[in-house]
């Protein structure tokens, strides 16, 4: 069970913002004991976000690289990951999504550790965990994610427009879940073919179910369709659609009993760091760069995901507003961010619903770690 106050450490940016926080960044790990769920020898994933080509507000490499650093001083293995993407773009496999790392700066080299994609080639390597609550039931996840030892969280903390916003809870719950647990998370029912399909007969080759049938066009049989969602990824003219129905509390909270799955699999084993800069209005699977809605923060590290997101949550909505940011024009500082950003997403369903599963609590103290500088 989560404590009754959890401890959240956070690293202020200085004067000049996330470049401003690397030399710290080993101080904060220290103060915030998340050296507790790394033992020497650990096979330890660093579970992050790579970013859409062309998108900047993912964690900076060098950044990341101060972290395998610090695990590596440990004793342990680190390695760096993400799943593929459920939708059609610069990482939706194997292949496209190490490019897109690559392009972003995130190779072997520098980071000297390393970087894999956890669910395989087209999303479809998985491990099914059980999950709480009373929705999802069983929740597939990257199958090296599941193999890994300990797991420590490296978000970006941001907005997004089915969760109000995106931290700990979405990178681990969302983000380490396979193509099938992405597509669960996201809609109700099964793909579908729409409109520009020429009858290739490509998704019916990869269909691991023989649930598509090709004429003129491909049609899919969705009594045989397990959702996995291996034709999205593999149809050529972009024609499976995904029915984005899932309305945005539904979808928070299987969110955060995908977390919940993954998280009591490997209690102890997890810890969770949020970087608060370049927070943008959206997810960082938009493939363009967007204004801020607020100055860097900081970087906040600690064992619990809710109060984690509880407190990068406050700290963003405490914050001035960034020129030339999405805020509209009536908004007024000190209220919630998110909320004015995606105004028909609550937001905190998943802080609460979380607590709720005991996975964590809202109830924090925020220590600040203090950097020495030379």
């Amino acid at each position: 069970m989560p404590e009754a106050t959890a401890e959240v450490h956070f690293l202020r940016c200085g004067r000049y913002g996330a470049d401003d926080i690397a030399g710290g960044l080993d101080r904060l790990l220290d103060e915030s004991r998340i050296g507790r769920v790394v033992r020497e020898g650990d096979i330890a994933a660093i579970k992050m976000h790579f970013g859409e080509s062309k998108e900047t507000g993912h964690v900076r490499p060098h950044l990341v690289r101060r972290v395998v650093s610090w695990l590596a001083r440990r004793g342990a293995r680190p390695f760096v990951t993400d799943t593929n993407t459920l939708y059609r773009g610069s990482r939706s496999d194997s292949v496209m999504h190490l490019r897109t790392a690559a392009e972003h700066g995130f190779t072997q080299q520098a980071l000297d550790a390393p970087v894999m994609i956890a669910d395989g080639m087209r999303g479809t390597s998985e491990v099914r965990l059980r999950a709480p609550g009373d929705i999802v039931g069983e929740a597939p996840f990257g199958a090296e994610l599941v193999k890994a030892d300990s797991i420590i969280s490296v978000a970006h903390f941001k907005g997004h427009e089915l969760s109000g916003f995106g931290g700990a809870i979405k990178n681990l719950g969302m983000g380490g879940a396979s193509r099938a647990g992405k597509l669960d998370q996201h809609s109700t029912t099964k793909p579908y073919v729409r409109e520009g399909c020429v009858g290739c007969g490509t998704c019916a080759r990869w269909c691991p179910v023989e649930a598509i049938a090709v004429a003129e066009e491909a049609s899919i049989d969705e009594t045989v369709c397990i959702g996995c969602g291996e034709c999205i990824a593999v149809c050529p003219q972009k024609s499976i659609g995904i029915r984005w129905d899932e309305s945005t509390d539904i979808f928070q909270r299987k969110m955060v009993e995908y977390l919940g799955a993954i998280a009591t699999l490997k209690t102890g084993r997890v810890a969770y760091v949020n970087f608060i800069t370049d927070v943008h209005p959206v997810c960082d699977c938009y493939g363009k760069a967007k204004t801020a809605i607020t100055p860097d923060v900081g970087v906040l590290a600690s064992l619990d995901p809710v109060a984690i997101d509880q407190a990068s949550y406050d700290l963003v909505n405490a914050g001035p507003v960034a020129a030339g940011s999405d805020l509209s024009p009536g908004y007024r500082a000190g209220e919630d961010k998110f909320r004015d950003l995606h105004q028909d997403v609550d937001a905190t369903v998943q802080l609460r619903y979380a607590e709720r599963l005991g996975l964590g609590t809202r109830d924090y103290v925020l220590l600040e770690v203090n950097e020495e500088r030379p």
